[in-house]
């Protein structure tokens, strides 16, 4: 007989689990769709973001009180995107440091790299460039640990950390980041960064 742990209002945990994965996914094709689509107005749009918000506050909610921790990580870190998007990088800085503490707390070496990603991205937008240059330095550590399987994630990881040399004058190792990431972009197939990895390549270069 299959043994079930519940909580809060009586759902087993793998019921919350899927739950969440509900909200979450509803509440981001909601933002898909607005940023596709904008909303004709302030009003529209507050009301919407306001939808979204709401979907992942429950989905977080739930998470919380069963203690999925990987599965909370992924809803704190899209609500600092929904953060970003209200232009409050504030309180998006606060929700990816949650993020990165679950993911910690879960053990999950992927879901780790992603959310301290998402958080040196905040920080190098807040000038906290020592900060930001530290979260890409473990990101960066940790797709390398992972292996070959993640080109894109680790590409994306290496495209800000690259950026990020380059505002502190570390030619060199901007080179090295920005060569690394058009190898990793064209593995992935991902057209778009590529050109803009050889952009700045043929920039530090001379070109």
């Amino acid at each position: 007989m299959t043994k079930w742990r519940y909580f809060g209002d009586n759902l087993p945990i793998v019921v919350a689990k899927w739950r969440t994965r509900s909200l979450i996914a509803k509440a981001w094709r909601t933002r898909r769709e607005a940023l596709q689509s904008p909303p004709p107005d302030e009003a529209a749009r507050g009301a919407v973001m306001a939808r979204i918000e709401d979907d992942l506050a429950r989905a977080r909610e739930i998470l919380e009180r069963a203690g999925a921790t990987k599965e909370l990580s992924v809803a704190l870190g899209k609500l600092g995107h929904v953060a970003l998007d209200l232009d409050d990088p504030e309180r998006a800085r606060t929700l990816f440091e949650e993020s990165v503490a679950a993911a910690r707390e879960a053990g999950d070496p992927l879901r780790l790299a992603h959310a301290v990603r998402h958080l040196g991205q905040v920080d190098h937008r807040l000038g906290r460039l020592e900060s930001a240059r530290r979260c890409y330095e473990e990101a960066l550590d940790l797709y390398d640990r992972a292996g070959p399987a993640h080109p894109l994630d680790h590409a994306n990881a290496l495209r800000p950390m690259a950026a990020l040399s380059e505002e502190l004058g570390d030619v060199e190792e901007a080179r090295l980041r920005w060569g690394r990431a058009v190898e990793l972009y064209r593995s992935a197939g991902v057209e778009e960064g590529v050109r803009e990895c050889e952009t700045r390549l043929s920039r530090l270069n001379g070109g």
